[in-house]
């Protein structure tokens, strides 16, 4: 699951692990009570869910099996909080998450408390660990991480969905949303495409610091030369798409695409709404609920049917997920993230994409602002083998009806994302803060 190499001595890993912890309660601090225990479909989990789970990974993967003397706070936690491991025996399915409603919130967070408790006695202790324990534990900050950015994403959904539309977070001095159709904003930077070589190129897992199972092991891919947008897709341009009849032309559509626009009834990307006059948009934002559409900025909530349909459109496709790693090794070849949007920036908790910087001659917001869709299906590297036991099961199962998501977006936790990480979705799903590059 990890690298040989551990990212941090014992003491900066243990601190590292409080604070995330920390930091996942204070993600659902703003929420009621009764937000936390909501299920809309099937892919979103209640808040009290996600409060739970983590706790119970860490309690079942680090407490349970070292901690001499551990007691579990509750028994039945493992049966209503594993998530998908079939090693530790049945659970509650997926879409079922909503009906737990006990044990109530004030008890989870007591459960959090209680484990957070053992586990700050346990790792300040560093004699009493195992050194093969530091790399489990890294996972487990990792999977935290993973998990702090669906909460976010949950959340907007469950809000975005309720009927009110109630913001997550007061608007504070944002103008009123029907006052404006698009708000002001900086200069849309002029997008351009930028050539990358072919030839051979490394694409996985590089060997410094943590990786996920399915980011190894690193190969070779031979790539004929291309070209790839500047900067993701902006809210603007795709609205021209809209505007130009995309969602109603069947040409531009994968037929299980087209199926979905029929079924579903798309007309516009998820969380967009129009104005009353109806000649421009509004979208629902965590931080002050509907909002004037930013009209530089990267366009989110996608499907892979949207934004493939949408580089049909403009003449051009989306980027294999080789080609998209190879670009981004080309035009960021430090893995610097500090260039995008993240979700400890801007205002505390409303992550959101920003515009693009004003350099058209160099490749923008590869990591962080907006997760990318690959045009590559979501399968096993050459030679990858799946762990023994529980935590084999983290990523390798899932291979299959699949499709690929690289560079993170603002609500990635910063030092989550890397490069080689390989994010992964059934194409129908847009709740998460997915758009795209072009590529051609």
């Amino acid at each position: 699951m990890s690298s040989e190499k551990v990212l941090n001595p014992a003491e900066s890993l243990a601190g590292r692990l409080l604070r995330v912890r920390a930091r996942t309660v204070a993600i659902c601090a703003p929420l009621l009570p009764e937000d936390t225990v909501v299920q809309p479909m099937a892919d979103v989990s209640p808040p009290k869910w996600h409060l739970a789970h983590t706790t119970w990974f860490f309690e079942t993967f680090v407490l349970k099996p070292q901690l001499s003397g551990y007691r579990e706070f509750d028994p039945q936690y493992g049966y209503l909080f594993n998530s998908y491991y079939n090693h530790l025996g049945t659970r509650v399915i997926r879409d079922q998450r909503g009906t737990v409603t006990r044990p109530g919130l004030a008890d989870v967070l007591a459960y959090r408390a209680y484990v957070d408790a053992a586990l700050r006695q346990f790792l300040t202790d560093t004699d009493a660990v195992p050194a093969d324990l530091w790399p489990i534990i890294e996972l487990g900050i990792q999977h935290e991480e993973q998990h702090q950015e669906l909460l976010l994403t949950d959340i907007k959904y469950i809000l975005g969905t309720n009927p009110l539309a109630p913001a997550y977070l007061p608007a504070g001095g944002a103008a009123p949303a029907s006052t404006t159709a698009v708000a002001t904003t900086a200069t849309a930077l002029l997008h351009q495409f930028l050539p990358v070589p072919g030839g051979l190129h490394p694409i996985g897992f590089t060997g410094a610091g943590f990786c996920f199972d399915n980011e190894q092991p690193r190969h070779q891919v031979w790539l004929d030369a291309f070209e790839i947008g500047n900067r993701p897709v902006t809210n603007a341009e795709f609205a021209a798409f809209i505007a130009a009849g995309g969602y109603g032309d069947f040409r531009h559509w994968l037929a299980d695409g087209w199926d979905a626009v029929q079924r579903l009834g798309w007309e516009a990307p998820l969380y967009w709404v129009r104005t009353e006059g109806g000649e421009g948009w509004l979208r629902f934002r965590l931080r002050g609920g509907l909002l004037p559409l930013e009209p530089h900025a990267p366009v989110t909530h996608l499907s892979f049917y949207e934004a493939d349909a949408y580089a049909r459109w403009a003449g051009a496709r989306l980027p294999t997920e080789a080609e998209w790693e190879t670009a981004c090794a080309h035009f960021n070849p430090a893995a610097d993230p500090t260039g995008g949007t993240f979700q400890e920036d801007g205002e505390a908790l409303d992550p959101r994409p920003v515009p693009a910087d004003a350099d058209p001659t160099t490749a923008h917001q590869l990591l962080g602002d907006v997760w990318e869709w690959t045009y590559s299906a979501y399968h096993a590297y050459p030679g990858f083998r799946a762990g023994p036991g529980a935590l084999g099961e983290y990523n390798g199962k899932f291979m299959v009806s699949q499709l690929v998501l690289r560079g993170g977006s603002c609500a990635t936790p910063r030092a989550h994302i890397r490069p080689t990480y390989r994010n992964f979705f059934p194409p129908d799903k847009r709740w998460q803060f997915s758009g795209l590059r072009l590529a051609r």
